[in-house]
């Protein structure tokens, strides 16, 4: 294993503290419990919106901490739920009085955590809702999972919701156009290579040189079927298809096309797969109003790509163009 890491036990610490320095602007870092917040919290009048998850996803989510997005981010341990201790420290440092959003992918762990600590901030006045993400179409369930996972669509709908927060909206509101994210998005993901979890050492799964996982989860899951490498093409087509008989999406639908990195795929190649997505949209007559491609939701050092297809209309296209200013993400500002 060659990581640019001190010591296995300490990454997550260590990275934290690399990006309160890096961004002391836009975000603070609490330890014990764990948690990113932006640096104006809590903002009054505000509905304050927080997600988490283990780490090792990153950009997702700390790095998505700032105006127009998240107010917060819970970093468990590498592929490992934080716990309700962490969640309910950033729901009270976030409260300006409105409520509480907890945006959470659809794993076990996330799920359990994050009700554990809405009953926890209930009880202590503060009103939370929930909106849990499972836009992934490989599987029905999964090692971490019952029912879809949460990928790629998180992104998309903690930029989206976070948007509607920072424009005022209440907390009613900003959880109906969370949960229109994440009705009206679908992806998939394919693996070219397994990742290194740094306190294990070794490839998380093995998958022959020449073989590639289609519907690979993020945390190196299993997915629909491992088939022998072929090209871009045909691997875009494989991870497309399904997306668009899920929803479905339909001629004359305006989409957001989001070409996502694992972590270990070079912009180049991402490029090269949405090319082939520009394709295969174009003959279903489907438009690509907006896009998002890099790597943004990963799995440590894992080569692949997912794809994740957003329908569009023009409330939730407003929301996406709004001003956003994170570490990970910025525009208008």
């Amino acid at each position: 294993m060659k990581k640019l890491i001190n010591a296995p036990e300490h990454v997550v610490k260590e990275a934290l503290a690399g990006m309160a320095d890096a961004h002391p602007d836009l975000i603070t870092v609490h330890y014990d419990p764990d948690f990113i917040v932006r640096a104006d919290s809590p903002i009054k009048g505000k509905v304050g919106v927080i997600s988490g998850g283990g780490s090792g996803h990153e950009p997702m989510h700390g790095g998505f901490v700032g105006k127009g997005m998240l107010d917060a981010a819970c970093p468990g341990a590498v592929f490992t739920s934080p716990v309700p201790d962490q969640m309910l420290a950033a729901t009270k440092a976030v409260d300006g009085g409105k409520g509480v959003l907890h945006i959470v992918k659809n794993y076990t762990g996330d799920l359990m955590n994050f009700e554990m600590a809405a009953e926890l901030a209930a009880a202590e006045g503060i009103e939370v809702a929930t909106v849990v993400t499972n836009d992934d179409v490989a599987v029905k369930d999964s090692t971490w999972t019952a029912g879809r996972r949460g990928v790629g669509v998180t992104v998309l709908l903690e930029k989206i919701a976070g948007a509607a927060a920072e424009a005022g909206a209440d907390l009613a509101e900003v959880k109906r156009i969370a949960e229109k994210v994440n009705a009206q998005g679908r992806s998939m993901g394919a693996a070219l290579t397994s990742c290194t979890i740094p306190h294990v050492g070794r490839p998380s799964f093995e998958l022959p040189d020449d073989e590639i996982e289609i519907g690979v989860g993020i945390h190196g899951e299993p997915g629909r079927r491992r088939i022998k490498m072929v090209g871009a093409a045909e691997i875009t087509a494989l991870l497309t298809e399904p997306i668009l008989e899920d929803l479905p999406f339909s001629g004359g639908d305006r989409v957001l096309a989001f070409v996502n990195g694992l972590g270990g795929t070079p912009l180049i190649e991402l490029y090269v797969v949405y090319n082939e997505l520009a394709k295969i949209l174009k003959g279903r007559g489907i438009t690509i109003s907006r896009t998002l491609i890099g790597s943004y939701i990963t799995s440590l050092d894992m080569a692949g790509c997912s794809i994740t297809l957003l329908k569009l209309d023009a409330e939730l296209t407003k929301l996406w163009d709004a001003p956003v200013h994170t570490p990970a993400l910025r525009w208008g500002v």
